[in-house]
């Protein structure tokens, strides 16, 4: 018997008992399988003649998006390679605002062309190795290529931004406003200062009416607060009013809970009485000699107050959000105060023209002609509330290209143009290479025709048509040659004003490369088994500390409790 067992090894557990690993090549064509889905969900969005994604969430919330983000934010993705692309849509649209599905399906489209290549055994990091030399190459080639702007013109500033929303939203739900909006989000970029701080563009939305009933505000505006009786007895409307900013509840105090007062005669419960309202009192009209005609203030106010204020021509709003009141006093100047008893002007705020008036079904204050600070807001109207939703979607992204565009004055020309001569660029450079980096920067460049395939396939094309007269016009020197989705032809888009900021097309590539690396660098994968100690079954003696030993005892050799 010693004998028969001499040439065994003893079995090593390193790992728990369920835990599920993967690794070697099937495990990579595994995690390059599962970006492909996502891909596939989501390539059918790109594009003027892209489709819409209705996705209903686990509350039973609908969402009808062609946002490449929202879209990727929404779906509830398991799978730990396919939340890389969920990540790079993400950081697309937080740093540039567009391209979120145009990165996901460069990425997608990178990994499916080096599919082959690791199936016949080329190395994973010879792949990496050349699609980051590649994708270095291409950046170069997109700042070689791309068309500088004269900010010193403003015209012509103004004319290259308004051409870069509307490109933008010409693949959103409301690309048939696209040149009312186009302009709207421009002045709305431009009232802003320097900085082009994103926070300082409101949006609200108020539903019933038409899209082109969209206006824009030069200052602050939000919806009415909640009001009491006496309300409609206010002014609603000051030229030049100073405004008072609290963080003060101007009614009368409830007493803690189990609070106790113990007196012996009426007049000791009148002089309680009378001091809660002489302290009430004595706060209003601190803020009456302040001088301040509109009171603005975070916690409620009152009807006894809402009534003061009325009395002596004051306008008063309580329960304002938080956000509306802090772009206020960013916009109109002041600060917030705990306290009434020293309002001088230094912490009031000021602006122009304040006025209250109806919008839709809703009544809305606006505060115009704000000294300390630039800001605007956008009231959007629509029907559907889902309508309006995707409708703030698509002018955030108009808004962050256009503020993108006026930070990077550099552009290239839309519509698969740019892809198409950097597959070109990337095709010819690779012929200068010796080695198996040559196929795989090629089928890098291959990888970039994914985009003008794509707009082709969404519009109903005949996508190997189109992209042939494409190579055939890029080869011949034609650099801004893309796909005209409105005429079912190839036209030059730069003229035809078909432009988007460079700065987009570089994250798309840098992001998409460096997220077909990681999938590409991963060989194994580790999956640790659920716990399973929770709920009923610890409570059914499921818990590892419970486990029975083979005499029917407990673990550990001792005998259990007895009562």
């Amino acid at each position: 018997m010693a004998g028969e067992f001499a040439g065994m090894q003893p079995g090593i557990i390193l790992l728990r008992e369920g835990t599920d690993t993967s690794q070697g090549k099937g495990q990579l064509i595994s995690n390059i399988n599962a970006c492909q889905a996502i891909s596939d969900t989501i390539r059918t969005t790109l594009g003027p003649r892209g489709m819409d994604k209705m996705i209903v969430n686990q509350h039973g919330q609908t969402t009808i998006s062609n946002d490449g983000a929202t879209i990727m934010k929404l779906l509830d993705v398991v799978h730990p390679a396919a939340r890389t692309l969920v990540d790079i849509a993400r950081s697309q649209d937080s740093e540039v605002g567009d391209g979120t599905t145009s990165v996901v399906m460069l990425a997608c489209s990178f990994m499916k062309e080096a599919k082959p290549y690791i199936e016949e055994g080329v190395h994973p990091q010879t792949i990496i190795r050349a699609y980051r030399q590649g994708a270095a190459f291409a950046l170069a080639q997109i700042k070689e290529l791309s068309v500088k702007i004269d900010k010193g013109d403003k015209a012509e500033l103004r004319s290259l931004l308004e051409r870069c929303a509307a490109t933008t939203l010409s693949s959103k739900l409301v690309a048939a406003q696209k040149g009312y909006f186009s302009k709207l989000v421009v002045d709305a970029v431009l009232t802003l200062d320097e900085l082009l701080p994103l926070n300082m563009i409101g949006m609200k939305k108020v539903q019933g009416g038409a899209l082109e009933e969209s206006e824009l505000v030069d200052g602050v505006a939000f919806k009415k607060a909640f009001s009491y009786a006496g309300f409609e007895m206010q002014p609603k409307r000051y030229d030049n009013p100073t405004i008072a900013l609290l963080n003060i509840e101007l009614e009368l105090k409830k007493e803690r809970d189990n609070a106790e007062v113990r007196v012996d005669n009426v007049e000791a419960y009148q002089a309680i009485v009378d001091a809660e309202w002489d302290i009430l009192y004595e706060k209003l009209q601190f803020i009456v000699d302040s001088g301040a005609k509109v009171v603005l203030s975070k916690l409620p106010i009152g009807d006894v107050a809402t009534q003061f204020f009325a009395d002596r021509d004051i306008f008063c709003a309580g329960r304002v959000p938080e956000d509306d009141l802090q772009r206020t006093i960013a916009a109109c100047g002041g600060a917030v105060q705990t306290s009434v008893a020293k309002l001088t002007p230094d912490v009031l705020g000021s602006c122009k023209l304040f006025e209250e008036r109806q919008v839709g079904g809703e009544r809305y204050n606006f505060f115009k002609g704000c000294p300390a600070a630039r800001t605007c807001t956008i009231i959007l109207r629509g029907g559907a509330e889902q309508f309006i939703e995707e409708t703030e979607r698509s002018l955030h992204d108009a808004i962050m290209i256009v503020r993108r565009a006026i930070k990077n004055d550099a552009v290239v020309a839309g519509g698969g143009a740019i892809e198409m001569e950097l597959s070109k660029r990337l095709r010819e450079y690779a012929r200068e290479i010796e080695g198996k980096q040559q196929l795989i920067i090629s089928a890098f460049a291959k990888a970039l025709e994914v985009i003008p395939r794509q707009l082709c396939d969404n519009a109903g094309f005949d996508a190997t048509n189109i992209l042939n007269k494409l190579r055939q016009k890029h080869a011949s020197g034609e650099v801004w040659f893309g796909v005209d989705v409105f005429e079912e032809d190839i036209a030059d888009n730069f003229i035809k004003t078909v432009w988007e900021p460079a700065i987009v097309k570089i994250n798309a590539i840098t992001a998409a490369a460096e997220a077909c690396c990681i999938v590409l660098s991963v060989d194994e994968t580790v999956a640790n088994p659920k716990s399973k100690i929770a709920g009923t079954e610890a409570q059914n003696g499921g818990h590892p500390g419970l486990a029975m030993a083979p005499g029917g005892g407990p673990m550990g050799g001792g005998s259990m409790p007895q009562r």
